[in-house]
């Protein structure tokens, strides 16, 4: 298999994940057969973890304050006046989610509480690994860094990872 086909192994290619249909974006596989079914796999419920992340991340840091929105007017005219008419570069921010979008995320943030509370350490690296940032689809905590944090062999984190996911897999499953 050689060329720019994109196989297998090819450089440069993440592999794809399947992931639960209804996200925006994504493609079906077999993760959705599985939810259609009714059972939930740990590819699902990565998949929806990590959605609950990347929509965490992406809520506006707050609302306007009276104070604000009472000044806004003499606010915009003097950061006119200061930059002397010219656009003030912005931040880039990912699109604020919908509603439907908050709603998985609070399901699936729930989910973490189905980790017995005598594991709480395995539930933060599963709380802390499904931290996306929205805008460049990389994880906030490595498995290095997680692995500093907690005094530990990253390998070990990664094993942590997946007990937690199965417990939830689990619990999921047993509900239904």
């Amino acid at each position: 298999m050689s060329g720019a086909g994109g196989g297998i192994g090819a450089p440069g290619r993440a592999p794809r994940r399947a992931v639960p249909s209804g996200i925006p974006g994504r493609v079906d596989g077999p993760a959705s057969r599985a939810a259609a079914a009714g059972l939930h796999d740990a590819q699902m419920v990565l998949a929806r973890l990590e959605e609950a992340g990347r929509t965490l991340l992406a809520l506006p840091p707050g609302g306007y304050s009276t104070g604000f929105r009472t000044n806004v007017a003499t606010l915009v005219r003097y950061m006119i006046e200061a930059e002397a008419g010219e656009p003030v570069p912005s931040r880039a921010r990912p699109p604020v989610p919908s509603a439907a979008g908050i709603t998985r995320m609070d399901e699936a943030l729930g989910w973490l509480s189905l980790i017995p509370q005598d594991r709480r350490v395995i539930r933060r690296i599963v709380g802390a690994r499904a931290l996306v940032n929205p805008l460049t689809d990389r994880h906030l905590y490595t498995w290095r860094r997680l692995g500093t944090v907690l005094g530990a062999d990253h390998k070990a984190v990664q094993r942590w990872h997946a007990q937690g996911v199965d417990m939830i897999v689990g619990a999921l499953n047993a509900a239904t």
